[in-house]
């Protein structure tokens, strides 16, 4: 059988790789929040995760691995685009996925085994919140749930920092109701105007973070093989999810895999600074997949 060695960010080194279970290797990488057209650099990861995806199905078999990739359609981001476009979220959120599909199977990627929305998984979310609750991990306070993060002594080591030095580094105003500058969000309340679910802590709708605990627990176990993404989700997002998943009992991930990203002129690609262009655009310019995808896996 091929060996397989990765890059383990957790230990911020290479080791072969070694699945729990030959015959049910697992992989969980973060997806799109579903608001808009995927830029290139939101194709980086697809390409990358899909040339795993394939040389472990070379390996194990076809049938013997499992890659799920999540949909967020659940986000302040759709929110807002709802209100100034007059749409329905669940408008924007169907037709944005049906694009992202589209233009992710234009460069040649295979579609994860499993592709679950955050919204269809509302109810597990819910239960995972309630168990770290339980077990005083987390707290209520004013219609939201926190997570605390001092409870978890291994926080900030898989992105190297420290809870103190992240405090001492942060510039942003702190909600008065956190115990700690450095909780995050489980749970938050809804207005009428916004998506909403009941819940032991009144009608609201999850944080981002749970979101991926939850799903990865509920379709790959409590421990699997790797967990991927774009190294711009080690901090905050993945040091969330192991937090979270860690006490609620769980393993979690074994490996932690993460992609650079795609730099335009020295700084990030991303919406947020306006400096991207999407893959559709370079597809209507006659660009073909086969070329994308070629210049991603050559740098």
């Amino acid at each position: 059988m091929t060996d397989i060695t990765l890059y383990n960010t957790a230990h911020r080194r290479k080791e072969p790789f070694q699945p729990i279970d030959p015959e049910n290797v697992r992989m969980y990488v973060c997806g799109p929040t579903v608001y808009d057209r995927a830029h290139i650099g939101n194709a980086r990861p697809v390409i990358v995760f899909d040339m795993l995806f394939r040389l472990l199905r070379h390996v194990y078999g076809a049938d013997a691995v499992t890659y799920v990739r999540n949909f967020t359609d659940v986000d302040d981001k759709i929110n807002a685009r709802a209100a100034e476009s007059g749409r329905t979220i669940r408008e924007i959120t169907d037709e944005t996925t049906r694009w992202y599909l589209e233009d992710m199977g234009a460069l040649g990627t295979l579609e994860p085994t499993k592709m679950p929305r955050a919204t269809e998984w509302i109810a597990e979310m819910v239960g995972m919140i309630e168990g770290l609750v339980a077990k005083g991990h987390a707290y209520e306070a004013e219609g939201h749930v926190l997570f605390r993060v001092r409870s978890y002594h291994d926080y900030g080591k898989l992105s190297g920092r420290s809870v103190d030095d992240m405090i001492a580094g942060a510039r942003v105003e702190v909600a008065p109701y956190k115990e700690d500058p450095m909780d995050f969000v489980l749970w938050k309340p809804s207005s009428d105007d916004l998506p909403g679910w009941d819940s032991p802590w009144g009608r609201g709708r999850p944080g981002w973070h749970i979101e991926c605990s939850a799903m990865a627990y509920e379709l790959l176990g409590g421990e699997f093989d790797i967990h991927g993404g774009g190294n711009d989700l080690t901090f905050p997002h993945h040091e969330n999810e192991i937090a979270q998943s860690k006490c609620s009992g769980h393993g979690f991930a074994r490996v932690w895999m993460h992609n650079e990203m795609l730099q335009v002129e020295g700084k990030k690609m991303s919406k947020s600074l306006g400096n991207f262009f999407t893959v559709r655009d370079l597809l209507d310019q006659g660009v073909p997949g086969e070329v994308i995808r070629f210049v991603f896996l050559s740098t």
